[in-house]
């Protein structure tokens, strides 16, 4: 086809979008330990149709990422491409770049082959040591410390599966357990359920998420684990707070604290369940009384790594968020600054802290706000972006809906190409 360049041709083939295009060459660029150019889709446009040429370091990164080499794109470099002392990259329209990056890069022993190793030695024990239940009650809890703590470095969709396949395994071992150990399996078996829901609450399964938190905390109680029961039910105000169900909402989160140990978990139930609930009622004096028992038991504990733990950044989230619906903007941007400034950087936690404070942000500042949210997109692939975070995109692609600025009409372009979280196929996006 005469009107498409070598370029557009081979984007197309490989059937990106532009801004999935833009991605794909960021993760290169990460894969180097580099920080990605901020690259738009109208500059990548502009490429494509000869308006504007890439610097010869953007030519070779995204000769990486489509799996071609430059002059295939006909993106030739003056300096940092030779054809006589560098080999060409096999053709294999990305593929082979993003095998390789993955298994290359630093902390790949946890992304790559340590998650599926933990489920497969629950496996093995389960086969070949089946009469030793209390080794295999071990493994059982060092899975669920390690999915617990790697939770945000792995896509959603990827740890769901692994996760199941563990609770399954462990699930056929209970029957032939004595109560103690069997106490101990069901208790793991509990643990994992929650992260189970915890997770189709990240790929926007709410009524997924809903079933197993349901079955999360009914395994708290029947093993007398406290701290699970109290966990589910903050998790489940969560999802009830999601569809904007307060009564719902308000009951598991106080459900919830009855429950919660001190200290720590008691400040996470009331930030994390009871605090969106009391806000988003608008009952803003409880609201603060919450702030600042909350506050006082952070100020004084230290925090838990994890899915099941708690921390300053997430505490400060939850309330620049509570600010947020209390239309307290400028009080939700300073603690929102906190969150981002505590948590580390491209974690989902500093993602949603990002985008709350864009969100603080879209009245006074539209064109700053709709920047942050192009951060974010150039950062983190979709994958990895958390249904909350989605939510947050969209809250806030309607404040700038009507904002003049160049960020913003980008930011709508960008998240109209978003793919959803679960196709409509049921596969993962």
């Amino acid at each position: 086809m005469p009107e498409l360049t070598a370029l557009e041709a081979w984007r197309l083939a490989l059937g990106w979008s532009r801004p999935q295009a833009i991605r794909e060459v960021a993760a290169v660029y990460r894969s180097d330990g580099l920080l990605p150019p901020g690259l738009t889709p109208a500059t990548l446009c502009r490429y494509e149709h000869g308006q504007e040429e890439p610097g010869d370091e953007y030519r070779l990164m995204i000769s990486r990422a489509y799996g071609a080499r430059p002059d295939q794109l006909a993106l030739e470099t003056r300096h940092l491409w030779c054809s006589t002392c560098a080999s060409p990259p096999p053709l294999h329209y990305g593929q082979f770049q993003r095998e390789e990056t993955n298994t290359s890069r630093r902390g790949s022993m946890t992304t790559a082959s340590g998650l599926p190793a933990i489920r497969e030695s629950v496996q093995w024990a389960v086969s070949e040591a089946p009469d030793d239940l209390p080794a295999l009650a071990a493994l059982a809890e060092a899975a669920v410390e390690h999915y617990a703590l790697n939770y945000s470095k792995h896509a959603p969709a990827i740890l769901f599966g692994e996760v199941r396949d563990t609770r399954n395994l462990l699930s056929n071992a209970i029957a032939a357990a004595e109560p103690a150990i069997g106490q101990r399996l069901r208790r793991q078996v509990g643990w994992l359920s929650a992260l189970l829901g915890n997770l189709c609450f990240h790929l926007d399964d709410r009524p997924g998420a809903r079933a197993h938190l349901t079955l999360a905390s009914t395994f708290g109680q029947s093993t007398q684990e406290p701290a699970l029961t109290a966990w589910a039910s903050g998790a489940l105000s969560m999802v009830a707070a999601a569809r904007q169900d307060w009564d719902h909402a308000r009951e598991h989160a106080d459900y919830g604290l009855q429950h919660a140990p001190a200290g720590l978990r008691r400040a996470q139930l009331l930030g994390w369940a009871l605090l969106p609930t009391l806000a988003a009622l608008h009952r803003a004096s409880e609201a603060d009384d919450v702030i600042a028992e909350s506050d006082s038991i952070m100020a004084s504990g230290v925090g838990l790594p994890g899915r099941f733990g708690y921390d300053l950044a997430e505490h400060r989230l939850h309330v620049a968020e509570a600010y947020l619906t209390l239309e307290r903007g400028d009080r939700a941007a300073d603690v929102a600054r906190q969150s981002v400034a505590a948590a580390p950087e491209q974690t989902p936690g500093w993602v949603a802290a990002t985008l709350v404070l864009a969100l603080a942000e879209a009245r006074d500042a539209p064109e700053q706000a709709a920047t942050r949210a192009l951060g974010v997109l150039d950062l983190i692939p979709a994958p990895r972006l958390r249904a909350t975070s989605r939510h947050r995109l969209v809250r806030l692609g309607r404040l700038l809906d009507s904002a003049t600025v160049t960020p913003a009409a980008e930011l709508a372009e960008r998240l109209r190409a978003l793919p959803e979280p679960i196709r409509p196929d049921g596969t993962a996006a």
